[in-house]
C-alpha cells in the first residue's frame, strides 16, 4: 500500500513538473498600453473632436447667459434659465455618451491590434508593462507603428 502511494505521489510530482515547465515555456510580450493609447491617431482625433464639442458648449453657455441677461421679466427669465439648463444637460449627456462609445471602440481596436501583432510574432501571452518587473519582449514600438 505504501509503495502504491509513493508511486502515485511520484507520478503526480512528475506531471506537475512537466506542467510547470510547459507553462514557463510560453513566450511573453509586454506592451506599454498608455504609451500606445497616447500615440494612437484615433485617440488624437477623438481628443480634437472633444475639444471642439467643449468649445461649442462654452459658446452655448455664453449665448444663453446673454439671452437670459437681456430678459427683464422675472418669470420669463426663470423659464429661459430652465430651458437653457435642460438644453445644456442634454448636450453634455450626448457628448459624454458619444465619447464613451468612441473610446470603447478605440479600446477594442487597440486590443485587437495588440493581439494580432502578438500572434504574428509568436507570443503566447501579452502583459501590460506596468505589471511586469522584469523580462518579456517589449512590443510597444511595433504596436505604436500600427496605430499611428
Amino acid at each position: 500500500m505504501k509503495k502504491n502511494f509513493g508511486l502515485f505521489a511520484l507520478t503526480c510530482a512528475v506531471i506537475g513538473a512537466l506542467s510547470f515547465n510547459t507553462a514557463m515555456a510560453q513566450t511573453i510580450a509586454i506592451v506599454d498600453v498608455p504609451q500606445v493609447v497616447n500615440a494612437s491617431k484615433q485617440v488624437q482625433a477623438l481628443k480634437k473632436e472633444q475639444q471642439a464639442k467643449a468649445d461649442e458648449i462654452v459658446k452655448f453657455i455664453e449665448n444663453a447667459r446673454k439671452d437670459v441677461a437681456a430678459i427683464t421679466d422675472a418669470n420669463k427669465k426663470k423659464a429661459a434659465e430652465e430651458k437653457y439648463t435642460k438644453e445644456l444637460q442634454a448636450k453634455k449627456e450626448k457628448m459624454d455618451k458619444d465619447y464613451a462609445d468612441k473610446l470603447k471602440a478605440i479600446d477594442a481596436s487597440i486590443s485587437k491590434q495588440i493581439e494580432t501583432q502578438a500572434k504574428a510574432q509568436g507570443f503566447d501571452v501579452v502583459l501590460s508593462k506596468g505589471i511586469v518587473l522584469y523580462g518579456g519582449k517589449d512590443i510597444t514600438a511595433d504596436i505604436i507603428k500600427i496605430v499611428k
